[in-house]
């Protein structure tokens, strides 16, 4: 995952809040895990007819595996976050399997 063609992020303050008090994760430890350079990008066709939405697996500045639901914004050079929690078990060994191959 080439992540130096995004420029920026960005997410609702309020939704970020919310996120830290369910989850324990902050947005911006979420656009840490883009800096990964073995993070697995997955699309998220479930929650969303609108927009085209995506999960990054990767690790955050803790080394924690986090999953995190964004999309793409601003000609693709933006990444709006929605959420992000710590990465399921069969998520982060989803993870490790890509990032071994």
């Amino acid at each position: 995952m080439d992540t130096r063609r995004y420029i920026d992020f960005e997410w609702d303050d309020r939704k970020a809040a919310a996120n830290v008090k369910k989850h324990g994760v902050s947005f911006e430890s979420a656009a840490d895990a883009f800096s990964d350079p073995h993070a697995c990008v997955l699309p998220n066709t479930r929650h969303s007819d609108y927009e085209e939405r995506f999960f990054v697996i990767g690790l955050d500045l803790e080394s924690r595996a986090l999953t995190v639901c964004h999309c793409e914004r601003c000609g693709d050079s933006t990444i709006r976050i929605i959420s992000a929690r710590k990465s399921t078990r069969t998520e982060e060994q989803q993870y490790w399997r890509y990032r071994n191959e």
